[in-house]
């Protein structure tokens, strides 16, 4: 049995609750599955279906059916791989392109129950005191114990202006608490910028979309143009990544050209590569090169990166490239970990499947997998005195 499917290449940090990843995304190669099937395994599985269409207490839909036990086998193998329905995957195309419904959380699994990998800045998350690190044991009056990760998301979907009640436990809480949030459209502002006193400059990268690099650019530029700048802080917190040419983009605007970014090793020969800093990996096809409007003082301004443990996937790229290079000092505490790289296959009827297929590692070999990036400074919280002093240390 031959099938052909198109592949496309995604750094996510899991599924987003009531937010999405774009799918921006560059196509890899036509692969054929050679493997033969399972007979005996097929077998069961017609024997299972058959005995719940005759048997189960109300009839139910072969699709319905079908689509568990894809989203079953699929959500089996890790916590970053899912199905995805043909609402999910019309979202996942659109999601970084900055505007989307939802509540603004990035989720993953742990233990069987829902965990709250970042809440995305200046959304209704943040506002209504959404952590990192938060698990969602109840959505509404729904148990997430049990629940694959796309049943949790699509119980968070809703139309804008609607409430949501999750109950989450949390460490320094000794009771499990209820938080409503309104949802709303989401618009994410990718980068935003402003001059610290004594001539830093403070750059925030909320999430890494399709023109995240492009804001970089304009961002610096802006703050250099004010004034004769010292140093420069990077701000990563929070930040759960997204797509993986914008943290090669980002990588590439304070290092060398084709510097070692990121490495990827998986089974699949197209798996196993390394990602420069170099146009033909992080602009994607597109005809400009916006680094070139990139102030030449980027490259060699001291500068600190900022993480905590809700700075995951894309975040932790261009912090373990950063810091493998010598480029920049890390403060904060140690990042989520989440060093997997996802493929999304689509399918027929609009549908697809995001798989796990590579894990990245930083230029000096560092696997990011459930470990993370260790800072070089540790501190619990960041306040400006300590990113001042670490700027003007050398780098």
């Amino acid at each position: 049995m031959q099938q052909k499917i198109r592949q496309f290449s995604l750094v996510s940090i899991g599924l987003v609750a009531g937010v999405c990843v774009s799918l921006g995304l560059n196509a890899v190669a036509d692969r054929e599955v050679r493997e033969p099937l399972p007979l005996t395994e097929l077998k069961q599985f017609t024997e299972v279906f058959g005995a719940i269409k005759s048997y189960y207490v109300e009839p139910v839909e072969d699709g319905k059916l079908f689509n568990g036990a894809i989203s079953g086998m699929v959500a089996n193998l890790d916590p970053h791989s899912s199905y995805l329905d043909q609402e999910a995957f019309k979202e996942l195309r659109v999601g970084t392109q900055g505007q989307f419904g939802g509540l603004g959380i990035e989720v993953g699994v742990e233990d069987g129950f829902v965990k709250v990998i970042s809440p995305i800045e200046d959304t209704p998350a943040e506002r209504a005191g959404i952590q990192a690190g938060d698990l969602i044991v109840k959505i509404d009056e729904t148990p997430t114990k049990g629940l694959s990760l796309s049943e949790a998301v699509n119980l968070m979907r809703g139309k804008p202006k609607t409430t949501i009640a999750l109950t989450i436990v949390r460490k320094s809480s000794e009771k499990p608490l209820e938080i409503k949030i309104v949802r709303d459209i989401i618009q994410v502002q990718s980068v935003k910028s402003k001059m610290l006193a004594d001539g830093y400059g403070y750059i925030r990268i909320t999430q890494f979309q399709e023109k995240t690099g492009e804001y970089l650019v304009a961002a610096y530029n802006k703050l250099k143009k004010s004034g004769p700048m010292k140093g420069l802080v990077l701000d990563l917190r929070n930040d759960p990544g997204g797509l993986l040419n914008a943290a090669v983009g980002v990588s590439a605007a304070f290092l060398p050209k084709n510097a070692v970014v990121v490495s990827t090793d998986g089974r699949t020969e197209d798996s196993q590569r390394q990602l420069l800093a170099s146009t033909d990996d992080y602009l994607r096809g597109r005809e400009r090169d916006y680094l070139r409007e990139l102030d030449t003082s980027v490259k060699s301004i001291p500068m600190v990166v900022v993480v905590n443990g809700g700075s995951a996937s894309a975040s932790e790229i261009v912090a373990g490239a950063l810091q493998d290079h010598a480029r920049a000092k890390v403060v904060g505490t140690q990042t989520f970990g989440k060093g997997s790289v996802q493929t999304i296959l689509p399918l027929k009827n609009n549908t697809a499947i995001k798989l796990t297929t590579a894990r990245y590692y930083t230029p000096a070999g560092r696997s990011i997998q459930a470990k993370g990036i260790t800072p070089d400074y540790n501190v619990t919280e960041t306040p400006k005195e300590i990113w001042l002093t670490v700027c003007a240390k050398p780098t």
